[in-house]
């Protein structure tokens, strides 16, 4: 389910905003929660069903581990080390599985079968947030009793298909506090209006963009078509990003939930670390505070420095979907 579905618009949206304030209202906190919660599971399941118990499979897992580490009754670290194994595992046999086989196929001329595997939804942005909570959890920055919490926690719905990659000790306070569970008008109109904004990007300009895109790409023969081609795509993906981030804020607001920025103009930067500081923002600080300082950052000598930028760029190469991760032709659905 796209935010841009007629589904979502005028049924899911609606439906779900109606059943969690209503609960409010009622003082059914908790209920209000799990509601969400398992709103949030149906709109992940819209786009195939089979992947639900992939993804209560890793929370529980990861909610499980957490909860174990906290304890300290095991070797923290050791229990660390093993979930961020186990994630980056998941990621990298659904993302690069079949692109092992064939290029092993490729090399010694064997015929070994695809497995065929279709991306999960969203897989880079759940697997990363809890990558992030298990070492928050380890620099006792996090902590989490409450199972539904948790799955509320990773599976909000404005997230999950696209970012931003969120933060435990961010946005549980937030779904906790009391004001929070009250209808505000100023966030109602706010988040509105971004949406709107959002909704406007995406199917006024980057949608027509893509046919532009996409014929120039097929049929381009003169300079000025491929020019033409190249600056719609281009275009597009700004337009389709840009959108996607306006629309998944707004509808958080909704909820009186504010999710952090992530899309700051990147076409603005004068250089290309300013260009990766401004797209997907949330992406790039986890990046760079989970991956690239724990490794020693450049602090340990050059040839050190390049290794962990290897590193970092590798894996930043799973938490992004072809092409930039275009919200078009599937590249949000991962």
């Amino acid at each position: 389910m796209l935010f841009n579905s007629y589904t979502f618009i005028f049924a899911f949206l609606p439906a779900v905003l109606a059943g969690y304030f209503l609960l409010n209202r009622l003082r059914l906190f908790l209920c209000s929660k799990l509601w969400l919660a398992l709103a949030s599971l149906v709109f992940y399941g819209w786009w195939n069903i089979r992947y639900i118990p992939l993804i209560l499979l890793s929370i529980l897992f990861n909610y499980a581990l957490g909860r174990i580490m906290h304890g300290g009754r095991l070797h923290p670290r050791l229990l660390l080390l093993a979930g961020l194994a186990a994630n980056l595992l998941l990621l990298l046999y659904y993302k690069y599985a079949d692109f092992l086989i064939s290029s092993w196929n490729g090399l010694t001329g064997s015929s070994a079968a695809l497995l065929e595997l279709v991306l999960p939804l969203g897989i880079s942005f759940f697997t990363f947030t809890q990558i992030a909570y298990l070492v928050d959890t380890y620099r006792q920055q996090a902590r989490e009793y409450s199972l539904v919490n948790y799955i509320l926690f990773v599976t909000f719905f404005p997230h999950l298909i696209a970012g931003p990659i969120l933060h435990h000790k961010d946005m549980m306070p937030q779904f906790d506090r009391l004001r929070g569970k009250l209808w505000n008008w100023g966030n109602i109109l706010q988040g509105s209006l971004l949406f709107c904004t959002g909704l406007g990007k995406k199917v006024i300009l980057a949608d027509t963009l893509a046919g532009y895109a996409d014929s120039g790409f097929s049929s381009a023969v003169y300079f000025i078509d491929s020019w033409v081609a190249v600056l719609s795509y281009t275009l597009q993906l700004y337009f389709d990003f840009s959108g996607y981030t306006d629309m998944a804020i707004g509808i958080a607001l909704l909820f009186n939930i504010v999710l952090p920025q992530n899309f700051n103009n990147p076409y603005r930067a004068i250089s290309i670390s300013g260009f990766w500081r401004r797209w997907h923002m949330t992406l790039s600080r986890f990046l760079r505070d989970y991956i690239y300082i724990p490794l020693g950052g450049n602090r340990k000598g050059f040839w050190t420095s390049i290794r962990n930028v290897i590193i970092t760029f590798l894996l930043g190469a799973c938490g992004t979907g072809p092409a930039g991760c275009s919200c078009s032709g599937g590249c949000c659905t991962e």
